[in-house]
């Protein structure tokens, strides 16, 4: 089967590994596989039997009259026309719909942030208009589903593949850190500015135990270090910063936690249970829910309840079994994340739109 993925660019984001990963499973199972880009920059890479299209040049300067032309002209000769076309993110979503029709070509699109999420003018018409006109689109929560389906949109939940080996432990012998990781510059998002004061109590409780925040950002870095410095628990917070070890971080490290405003899926809890940390997040929209069943493989907290995650975090650092008994349950969760059950879902939904 021929497939071209379509993204904007194959910059440092989540979306964009999952594209990546997705390309080279698809390409290992002996599919033809290529991926197309409108821009700059390339950090992550595909298999060198992966195909490339860069559709980088043009004279004209809006990006999205000039990318619709340009894939267009790509698909002017039948023979460049794939079986699948999947574009990736909401404002390429735009694109490879219109053209998806335009040429006659099946196209799959994906939405890899929750329909709340704000987005531009592009991304609305995509959201409003051209999903209803993909033969499918993949969303990462129910929430998600159940919204484009009322809208008539053939939506099908579509989970982002676990990134990371499962970490087969032995013995537990971690560190007594608490970690967290993200942009610290997207610190509103990912909720760090309400992480600090709520975990400041429980550090102040409990202090062999320390916070570890991985992610860069200089202006996030600075706002949270005055925090830390204004609840006194600045010897207890650790800025890692930007780091390519976040694997060997979680491996090391006792809990998880994640204090989003706002979510879709969040791979780091994914990849959190794969190496084996406990748990606990805010039941924000999106995505907790769709990966922590409460109690069992994690600890859901009603979402901004600042009190109940203070609490939350106090148990799992003064309960070790509990800690244990969560992470070994979380590593249980992940088979659905497999990048084989992936695989065999989207091949069930080019049948169904084949």
């Amino acid at each position: 089967m021929k497939i071209d993925f379509v993204v904007n660019s194959l910059v440092a984001g989540g979306a964009e590994r999952v594209l990546i990963l997705l390309a080279n499973h698809f390409d290992n199972k002996g599919h033809d596989v290529t991926i197309i880009t409108f821009n700059e920059p390339e950090v992550f890479s595909a298999n060198p039997t992966v195909k490339r299209i860069k559709l980088h040049d043009g004279k004209i300067k809006n990006h999205t009259i000039r990318s619709i032309i340009n894939l267009y002209q790509i698909y002017s000769d039948k023979k460049n026309r794939p079986d699948i076309l999947m574009p990736f993110m909401t404002q390429t979503n735009f694109i490879g719909a219109l053209i998806g029709k335009l040429r006659g070509i099946k196209v799959v699109s994906a939405e890899h942030n929750n329909h709340l999420r704000k987005t531009d003018f592009i991304g609305k018409l995509a959201r409003k208009y051209m999903y209803s006109k993909s033969d499918a689109l993949t969303v990462l929560t129910k929430f998600d589903e159940e919204y484009y389906k009322s809208k008539g949109v053939n939506a099908y939940i579509m989970p982002n593949p676990c990134t990371f080996d499962i970490y087969k432990e032995t013995e537990r012998n971690r560190k007594k850190i608490i970690l967290a990781v993200g942009d610290l510059n997207r610190y509103h998002h990912k909720g760090f500015d309400n992480l600090i004061p709520l975990i400041a109590p429980v550090l102040k409780k409990n202090k062999d135990w320390k916070l570890k925040l991985v992610g860069g950002g200089d202006e996030g870095t600075k706002l949270l270090k005055n925090l830390t410095k204004e609840h006194e628990i600045e010897d207890q917070v650790i800025f890692e910063g930007y780091s390519t070890k976040v694997s060997e971080i979680m491996t090391e490290s006792e809990i998880y936690v994640l204090s989003s405003r706002t979510e879709g899926l969040p791979m780091v809890i994914l990849e959190a249970f794969a190496r084996g940390a406990a748990c606990i997040a805010f039941d924000c929209v999106t995505g907790p829910s769709d990966i922590i069943d409460s109690n069992k493989n994690g600890i859901l907290i009603e979402d901004q309840n600042f009190q109940a995650m203070s609490e939350g975090l106090d148990k799992l650092i003064n309960n070790p079994l509990l800690r244990i008994k969560l992470a070994n349950e979380g590593v249980k969760s992940l088979e659905k994340y497999n990048i084989d059950t992936i695989y065999n879902n989207y091949l069930n939904i080019f049948k169904n739109i084949l």
